[in-house]
């Protein structure tokens, strides 16, 4: 009996040792610094943020960024030379199958047409190059999903932080008119907007459906200011004399951040999984302009014959998705302060010798 104490007691100790070791990295810094070291240790997060750069980069560069209406653009040519507008000859000389429009991309070393080629992703029905649709179709679902992102944080960080603090009639009427949104399909709204306003440009479908964006968030955000207007830090503050508008901008939002910023970023992902369906069904971004959504719908019926129209539009948006959930997964291990770092076997061993030395 005496033995199996002895074994509970060293075995607690070197515990109480390894969190001493863990806990040492974080003496005298910030919460932000320890979220910001907890999120860079998180290796699928890195990795995933480092991809969906590498994506944004990649795609804005080729492409080009072309914003404005047809007698106000705003343009800065990318380095592909194909735009979506150009018709080069339709290729099906190295074409298996009698198919036409093969792609030329080829990654194997050592080959002959080893590289790009000129047609990487292939081309269209009528000769369009593949790749230079695809680059401008990746660009504007990643605006979309950032303005849908962006604009329903700010809504629903907003809704949720006023019914929140105040409370009241004024919590009634703005979770009624909260819950009057959430009845209504997302997907019918999307229809309805995409088909009245997906013909003015990506800018303005990614406005209108980030008007719809924030309900979910709301409710997270006004659950959180229930929570943390009761705690002691604020009636301290109210003693103190602090205005209701410090008291939320100063006390109580920067400790609701963490749901805020991890809410946003995993909406990033459904927002543009819902362009995806609307540019699909048709009530998207509409031609002559192409978002990933519509290059699936406009070639659907080649699936059979030129599976690669398939390949290279579903790569990028899985790509995106998981890039965004993964990086929300980070976030949200980072700012749960329940959340410990993991022991390495090191570390362990030094704990062990730490607790032989004291003995």
């Amino acid at each position: 009996m005496a033995k199996k104490n002895n074994i509970e007691s060293t075995d607690s100790s070197a515990q109480g040792n390894e969190n001493a070791i863990a806990n040492k990295e974080t003496e005298g810094l910030s919460q932000g610094q320890i979220v910001l070291r907890r999120f860079v240790r998180h290796r699928a997060a890195m990795a995933a943020l480092f991809s969906l750069l590498a994506i944004i980069l990649f795609v804005f560069t080729a492409s080009g960024i072309h914003l404005g209406s047809e007698e106000k653009p705003i343009s800065i040519p990318g380095w592909w030379h194909y735009s979506i507008t150009d018709l080069p000859e339709l290729q099906y000389e190295s074409c298996p199958g009698g198919t036409v429009g093969c792609p030329t991309l080829n990654l194997v070393p050592f080959t002959e047409n080893f590289g790009f080629g000129d047609h990487p992703f292939g081309q269209d029905d009528i000769g369009r190059d593949y790749f230079a649709l695809v680059m401008r179709g990746a660009q504007q679902s990643i605006l979309i999903m950032l303005i849908i992102g962006t604009l329903g944080g700010v809504i629903g960080t907003v809704v949720g932080a006023i019914s929140g603090f105040y409370r009241g009639w004024i919590d009634t009427l703005l979770m009624r008119f909260t819950d009057l949104i959430i009845t209504i399909p997302a997907i019918i709204i999307g229809a309805v907007i995409g088909f009245r306003v997906g013909n003015l440009g990506v800018m303005f479908l990614g406005l209108y459906l980030g008007l719809f964006a924030w309900t979910g968030l709301s409710r997270l955000v006004r659950g959180e200011f229930l929570s943390l207007r009761e705690r002691e830090f604020v009636d301290a503050a109210r003693v103190a004399g602090a205005s209701n508008r410090r008291i939320i901008f100063k006390h109580i939002l920067p400790n609701a951040v963490g749901v805020i910023i991890v809410s946003v970023t995993l909406s990033m992902s459904g927002a543009i999984l819902t362009e995806t369906a609307l540019s699909y069904l048709g009530f998207g971004v509409v031609a002559p302009d192409v978002s990933l959504g519509s290059l699936i719908s406009l070639y659907q019926e080649a699936f059979s014959t030129r599976p690669w129209l398939f390949w290279y539009p579903g790569f990028f948006i899985i790509s995106i998705a998981l890039c965004i959930n993964f990086i929300g997964d980070g976030l949200r291990d980072a700012f749960d302060p329940r959340q410990k770092r993991r022991i390495t076997a090191k570390e362990k061993a030094a704990a062990r010798e730490i607790k032989k030395a004291a003995v």
